[in-house]
This record gives structure tokens, sequence and C-alpha cells, in this order.
């Protein structure tokens, strides 16, 4: 294995339902809309790829408010932007952790020599965030983050795992995808790299047959733990 490419949200950071819902909530209400996206509710439209193009498919069938009738593009981005912003300052503050067995398997790819990505379909400064909590150290490892519209199509295309594959210059069976959503394995598979899946909130229940392996987590001893070379012998199996 020569690559290890992470996925963000839910993967890196559980951050869908206490994080960037209530940062979509919160931007909501600062421009005065009585929109609120409940739990559930959220897990639904977690099924549309990409905030900006969440908020379309939301306001689209609960009808635009006012503010969006002059210019609905120009509102998107305005109110995604101030989400990023709101969904930065949580991560921040630390209210939502790395998840269990993160640090430990970045310090041991780190120590293999593995390179390491990121390929989301999150903004970049959310991600930005999100890799701060690793420190200075690891994250300054990290040789590329895919994310936000640097592609033109989010996943469950492979588009951005395509990207990944050229700027790796690398055969993708000897990298490893690790992502928590069916969509994310879909992209991942498309382009020809093997994914484990650790699943989050709001992925347990998802179909994830093509996967390599899947796990609730990736963990830290003395529990359950998943490590670089278990990952190896995962993807290994699928690629035979």
């Amino acid at each position: 294995m020569k690559a290890l490419i992470f996925d963000c949200d839910g993967v890196l950071v559980d951050t869908e339902r206490d994080g960037h819902r209530v940062a979509f909530n919160r931007a909501f209400a600062e421009i005065g809309l009585d929109t609120e996206w409940d739990v559930e509710l959220y897990g639904e439209l977690l099924k549309v790829a990409g905030g900006k193009e969440r908020i379309r498919h939301y306001f689209e069938t609960a009808g635009w408010p006012a503010a969006a009738r002059g210019d609905i593009d120009a509102f998107v981005a305005a109110l995604h932007r101030r989400k990023t912003d709101i969904f930065t300052e949580i991560i921040a503050s630390g209210q939502l952790p790395l998840r269990s067995g993160i640090v430990r398997l970045v310090d041991e790819a780190i120590a293999a020599g593995v390179r390491l990505g990121v390929c989301t379909t999150s903004n970049p400064k959310s991600v930005d965030g999100v890799l701060d909590l690793m420190g200075p150290r690891r994250k300054g490892r990290f040789e590329f983050v895919l994310a936000g519209d640097v592609v033109s199509k989010k996943k469950p295309d492979p588009e951005i795992y395509e990207l990944a594959k050229r700027r790796l210059d690398l055969d993708p069976t000897q990298c490893i995808v690790i992502e928590d959503s069916r969509n994310g394995m879909l992209a991942a598979i498309g382009a020809g790299f093997p994914c484990l899946i650790t699943t989050s909130t709001y992925t347990t229940e998802e179909d994830f047959d093509g996967a390599a392996r899947v796990v609730p987590e990736l963990g830290d001893p003395p529990g359950a733990a998943v490590s670089l070379t278990d990952i190896e012998s995962f993807c290994g199996e699928q690629v035979k």
C-alpha cells in the first residue's frame, strides 16, 4: 500500500448531525428564516451530495424564501458561506472531536511512508478546520486535499477519485480509500480504489456491497482497533 485517502465528514469527524446540520440551522435563523432541518430530515437530505446542492434541493421542494427571489445563485452561495463559517467555529471550539483511531492511523501511515490525501464534497475551509484538529505536523503530511467544487460532479460520481488517481500517479490498487457512506464508496470503487467503510451516525443502515470491509469505527486500543496492516490485508483480499 502506497497511499491512504480519507473522506472528511463522517470519517475524520462525525460531523453531519451535530456539526453541519446545526450550522445550517443557525445560518437559516440569522437571515430570519423559520426553516429548521431536524435530525430525520437531514438524514434524507444527505442523499444529495454537497452543501450548496442540498440547499437548492430543499428549497426547490419547500419553496424559495423572499430573500432568494432576486438571485437564487447568489442566495445559495451566501447562505452556504455563512454556514461554512459557523461550522468552522463549531470545529475550532472542540465540540466535535476526531473519530477514534484517526490520529493513530495517520501516525501509522506516516511512519510507514504511506502518502495521505483527502477527497470530500465539503467546503475547503471546513476541511482545513478538521485537519487542524490533528495538529500542524500531521496536517502537513497530507499531500493533497480535494474538496468542494474542485470537480463538476460530486459523489457518487467517481470524478473526485479520478482526480486523486492522477495526482498520485499510482495504480489504484496500491491505494486505499476510507469512506462512511454508500455514495462515497460508489465514487471510490468507480475509480478503481479499494474502499474500507467506517460507518457514521447516518450511514449504519446503508448498503455497502462492494466495500472491502465495513467496521463501526477504526478504534483505539485497548478496544478493537483497525491497524494499517489490517486495512492493507482487507483491501488486498478485495483486489485479488
